[in-house]
């Protein structure tokens, strides 16, 4: 019995209105961008019927494609103007340099898991050609374009790795990600640099995606 082909675009509305539309998500670049971002090109062929859930999809390598609202949001706290410079840490597959480029931003996307940079080689010249691919340690940044205006780590830490810090723009550079320092639900946050070395996090909203296992804290001892 053969079954029918999932309607992407369908999908794509469904998700906008269902999912990031009612979940506080009101800048129309974001929204527009959702809508038009095909979703289900930005995982593996086995899960492009899962792209759309509201659910975090499985890239492998315990990496994930960060579900539709946070991923939203956390664009959004981001606040782009018009060519500000943004650096994604962990751009996986490249959907969230894709939606800060649609925003405006001039992004540099820093991955280092091979198998999804080439994923991402394959999609992003096409639907986001202004966004420049590197290769590297996520937990080092990318201090060759660095200071950012805009910092996105796309998924979960335990902390925000001094390097990255320190790549911010000293005026005005924020930075967003999803703070989980242990096992409880992981809080949404944006980073204000106000310079001089003082950050200001300030909690946004409460969720739950994967931490980025790069960016772990490194096991203690047990005795």
């Amino acid at each position: 019995m053969s079954h029918p082909q999932t309607d992407f675009t369908a999908a794509r509305t469904l998700m906008v209105d269902g999912q990031v539309r009612p979940n506080k998500v009101t800048d129309p670049r974001v929204l527009a961008a959702m809508g038009a971002l095909p979703r289900e090109r930005f995982v593996p062929a086995d899960r492009t019927a899962l792209a759309y859930s509201d659910e975090d999809v499985p890239l492998g390598g315990g990496r994930y494609l960060i579900e539709p609202m946070v991923i939203a949001r956390l664009v959004q706290m981001a606040a782009v103007r018009a060519g500000e410079r943004a650096l994604v840490v962990g751009a996986g597959t490249g959907y969230g340099a894709a939606l800060l480029a649609a925003c405006g931003a001039s992004v540099v996307a820093l991955e280092q898991d091979a198998d999804l940079l080439a994923i991402a080689r394959t999609i992003l010249p096409g639907l986001a050609p202004g966004v420049t691919l590197v290769e590297g340690s996520l937990a080092e940044g990318w201090k060759a374009a660095a200071p950012y205006d805009i910092v996105l780590i796309e998924g979960a830490v335990p902390e925000i790795p001094a390097a990255i810090l320190a790549q911010l723009r000293g005026d005005g550079g924020r930075l967003v990600t999803v703070l989980k320092p242990d096992v409880r639900v992981g809080r949404a946050v944006l980073c204000n640099n106000a310079g001089g070395g003082r950050m200001e996090p300030q909690p946004v909203f409460d969720c739950a995606i994967p931490i980025l296992p790069m960016l772990q804290r490194a096991p203690g001892f047990v005795f």
